[in-house]
C-alpha cells in the first residue's frame, strides 16, 4: 500500500516536472521564460490591428531573446546597481504603486457620487463654531454642546436660522449675509460640509457637522438641477462705493452703453473702449467659463437667464458696479465617461481621499490580521510628559517597557509576523516630537500621541502592502519588470550603440567606405530654373544665361540687369535635382544646355542644365543621418552576435510548435 502510494506521488511529481519543463519556452543565461510570459509580451506588442510591423512567433522570439541577452549583459556589467538607475526605478515604482495603495472600490464609489452631485446645486446657510482639528477633548465637547444648543433653539429655520447666524456664527461674513452661502455643488465646499448639504432635505437643518474649521449647522434652503457652465463677455462700470449718487452716475453710463449696443455698435468694441474690468477689456470683455457659485449671485443669475447666444442683458448691479452681459455660449454637464479621469484627480486631491485612505487601512488591518493592546499603548502615553512639546523628550523615559503594542501578519507572501513594540513606538515619538509648548498642546497630549500611533501603524501597513505588490498583482509585477529592463536596455544601448555610432568618427568613415553602394545618388540634373514674368524678360534671361555658362558670372548680375523695375521679374532656383524633385525638371529633355521656353501658369520658364550627374555614392556629409542609423544597426548586430556567444540560451522548439 505504501509502495503504491509512493508510486502515485512519484508519477504526479514526474508529470508536474514534465509539464513545467514543457511550458518553459526559452532559457536565457539560466533564466527560464515560460510560454505564458512570452505570449503576454508577444500579444501586447504584436497586436495585428495596432502593430506597425507584425511579427510571426519565430520572428518575435528572435527579438525577445536579443532583448533578454542585452538585459543580462547590463546586469553583468552592474548597470542595475548604479545609483541613478536605482533612484529612477524607485521613483517610477512609487508613482505606479499609488493606485494600488488605495481602496479602488471606494474611489470608484466617491467618483460616481461626485458626478451625481455635480448634477444638482444646493443652496444653504450655515452657523460655525470654530474648534481646531486637534483640539483637546474638552474643547471639542464644549464646541459640540454649543452648536447642538443652537439646533434646539431653531423652531422655524426660515426666520430663526439667519438671525441666529448673525448673532452667534463665528464665520465673519455671517454678520452681512446671515450665513447664506448661495448655491454650490460638489468640490466647492470641504467634503464633510458637502456631505451634510446633499444629505439634508430641503427646508431642514442638518445635525452638527465637524470640518477642519469647527462645527457647523446647515440649513438647506433649495436644491435645483445644475445650470451647467456659461461663457460670457461683460462691460463693467465700476462703482464700489456705498454712495448712491456714484451708483447713479455709473448707471447713466451703463444705460448709454446699452443704448449704443442696442443700436448696433459691436459689444466687444464697447468693452475694449469703456469697460473698467482691465483683465477682460482687452479681450472684448470675454471672461472664462463659469458655473454655479463662481460669480457673485446677481451676475450669475443674470448671465444664466439669457436665453440664447448673442443675447445681451439689461444693466445688472453688483457690489462692483454696473454690468452689461453678453452670452457667448452655454453648455450642460459633460457625461460621466468624459469627466471620469478629471473627477478621479479631484477626488484624490480633496477630503474624499482621506475617506478612501481610511477605508483602505481598514481593509489592510483585516487582511493582515492586525491587533493591538490598548493597555500597552496607555503605558507609553503616560510616559509622555511636557518635555515632548519642548523638544527634549527621549525614548529613555520609557525604559523598561518592552511589551507589544500591535502585531500583524503577512499570511500570503513572506508568512512573517510584524510587531510594533513599546520601544518601537517610543523611538517613533522621539523622532516626531513637537517643539512648541502651548496650553493647547498640553491639553490634547493624549490625542496627539494617539494620532502619531495611528500614523505609525498606517505607514507600516502601507509599506508592507507596497512591498507585496509584485506578489499580489501580476500586472504590477509585469509593468515593473518591463520598466526595469527598459531602463537597463536604454542605458546599455546608448553606451554600446547609439552614442558610440555618433562619436566613433573613424568607425563611421570605415563603415561608409565599405558600404558606399548602400548610399547612392540616382541620376540627377545639375541645373538652374529661370522663372520670368513675361516672354520678353525670359528671352533676355536666356541670352544672359548662355553668357553666364561661358563666363561664369554670378546670378546677381542677371538680377541687376533684369529686376530693375520689379524684384519679381526673374527668379532663379539652382540645385541638383532627382526625378520627381521639381515638375519643371521633369518636363525637359535630360541633356546639357538650355531647354525650350515654356509657359507654366502664365509664367515663362526655362532651364539651363549644367550637367547630367550619373549615379554616384553620397558623401558622409550628404547622408550622415542615414549612414549613422545603418552603422548603429551594424554595431547592434555585431554586439548581439557577441552576446549570443557569451551567454547560454536554449529554445524549446516543441513548445514553439505547440503554441503556433
Amino acid at each position: 500500500m505504501i509502495k503504491k502510494f509512493f508510486t502515485v506521488l512519484l508519477a504526479i511529481g514526474l508529470l508536474s516536472n514534465a509539464f513545467a519543463q514543457e511550458n518553459v519556452l526559452v532559457t536565457i543565461n539560466n533564466e527560464k521564460i515560460t510560454t505564458d510570459e512570452f505570449l503576454r509580451v508577444y500579444n501586447k506588442n504584436n497586436n495585428q490591428l495596432n502593430s506597425i510591423d507584425p511579427k510571426t512567433i519565430e520572428e518575435y522570439l528572435e527579438l525577445y531573446v536579443n532583448f533578454k541577452l542585452k538585459v543580462a549583459e547590463a546586469e553583468s556589467l552592474g548597470f542595475d546597481t548604479v545609483t541613478s538607475f536605482v533612484k529612477e526605478l524607485a521613483g517610477y515604482r512609487k508613482q505606479l504603486a499609488k493606485p494600488y495603495l488605495t481602496d479602488k472600490d471606494k474611489v470608484d464609489e466617491l467618483v460616481k457620487q461626485a458626478y451625481d452631485r455635480m448634477l444638482t446645486d444646493v443652496k444653504a446657510s450655515h452657523i460655525l463654531i470654530r474648534v481646531a482639528q486637534d483640539a483637546s477633548p474638552s474643547d471639542t465637547v464644549k464646541a459640540f454642546k454649543k452648536i447642538r444648543s443652537f439646533a434646539k433653539n431653531i423652531k422655524n429655520p426660515d426666520t430663526d436660522f439667519g438671525k441666529l447666524a448673525m448673532e452667534q456664527s463665528q464665520d465673519p461674513s455671517a454678520k452681512q449675509n446671515k450665513g447664506d452661502l448661495g448655491y454650490f455643488k460638489a468640490f466647492q465646499m470641504v467634503y464633510p460640509f458637502e456631505n451634510a448639504a446633499y444629505q439634508t432635505e430641503v427646508g431642514k437643518v442638518s445635525k452638527p457637522v465637524r470640518t477642519r474649521f469647527g462645527y457647523h449647522l446647515l440649513y438647506v434652503e433649495d436644491k435645483r438641477p445644475t445650470r451647467g457652465e456659461i461663457l460670457v463677455s461683460h462691460i463693467l462700470v465700476k462703482s464700489e462705493s456705498e454712495n448712491e449718487d456714484e451708483f447713479l452716475v455709473a448707471k447713466k453710463k451703463i444705460d448709454e452703453l446699452k443704448v449704443r449696443s442696442d443700436n448696433g455698435e459691436e459689444f466687444e468694441m464697447l468693452a475694449r473702449q469703456h469697460s473698467d474690468d482691465n483683465s477682460s477689456a482687452s479681450k472684448g470683455g470675454q471672461l472664462t467659463w463659469f458655473g454655479t457659485g463662481q460669480m457673485v449671485i446677481e451676475f450669475e443669475d443674470a448671465a444664466f437667464s439669457l436665453k440664447a447666444d448673442g443675447d445681451i442683458s439689461e444693466p445688472v448691479r453688483t457690489k462692483y458696479g454696473w454690468h452689461l452681459i453678453k452670452r457667448i455660449e452655454k453648455k450642460g454637464t459633460k457625461s460621466f465617461e468624459e469627466l471620469e479621469k478629471e473627477l478621479k484627480r479631484k477626488v484624490g486631491r480633496d477630503g474624499r481621499s482621506r475617506t478612501s485612505q481610511e477605508s483602505f487601512i481598514v481593509k489592510l488591518k483585516k487582511e493582515y490580521n492586525y491587533s493591538y493592546d490598548e493597555s500597552a499603548l496607555i503605558q507609553i502615553i503616560k510616559k509622555v510628559d511636557d518635555g515632548f512639546f519642548e523638544g527634549d523628550w527621549t525614548s529613555e523615559k520609557t525604559k523598561g517597557l518592552n511589551e507589544k503594542i500591535a502585531w500583524y501578519k503577512d499570511d500570503k507572501t513572506s508568512k512573517k509576523e510584524f510587531t510594533i513594540s513599546q520601544q518601537d513606538f517610543a523611538k517613533f515619538l522621539e523622532n516626531n516630537k513637537r517643539h512648541e509648548r502651548s496650553e493647547e498642546n498640553l491639553a490634547q497630549k493624549e490625542t496627539i500621541v494617539r494620532n502619531l500611533f495611528d500614523k505609525m501603524v498606517k505607514d507600516q501597513l502601507i509599506e508592507l502592502e507596497s512591498n507585496n505588490l509584485e506578489a499580489k498583482y501580476i500586472d504590477f509585477k509585469e509593468i515593473m519588470q518591463e520598466y526595469r529592463d527598459g531602463i537597463l536596455l536604454f542605458d546599455l544601448m546608448d553606451t554600446k550603440v547609439w552614442s558610440k555610432a555618433v562619436k566613433d568618427t573613424l568607425g563611421l568613415q570605415s563603415y561608409h567606405e565599405n558600404n558606399k553602394t548602400n548610399f547612392m545618388w540616382q541620376k540627377r540634373v545639375d541645373a538652374k530654373i529661370f522663372v520670368c514674368t513675361d516672354e520678353a524678360i525670359a528671352k533676355k534671361a536666356m541670352k544672359l544665361s548662355k553668357k553666364q555658362s561661358k563666363k561664369g558670372f554670378s546670378n546677381q548680375v542677371i538680377f541687376d540687369k533684369l529686376n530693375k523695375e520689379s524684384q519679381l521679374a526673374v527668379e532663379i532656383r539652382e540645385d541638383k535635382y532627382l526625378a520627381g524633385d521639381d515638375p519643371v525638371i521633369d518636363k525637359i529633355e535630360k541633356k546639357a544646355g538650355l531647354s525650350q521656353l515654356m509657359n507654366i501658369d502664365n509664367r515663362f520658364v526655362f532651364v539651363n542644365v549644367n550637367m547630367i550627374l550619373p549615379p554616384q555614392p553620397k558623401t558622409i556629409d550628404e547622408a550622415r543621418g542615414l549612414i549613422t542609423a545603418q552603422y548603429q544597426d551594424y554595431l547592434e548586430k555585431e554586439w548581439i552576435a557577441e552576446l549570443r556567444s557569451k551567454f547560454s540560451f536554449q529554445v524549446n522548439q516543441k513548445e514553439i510548435d505547440r503554441i503556433k
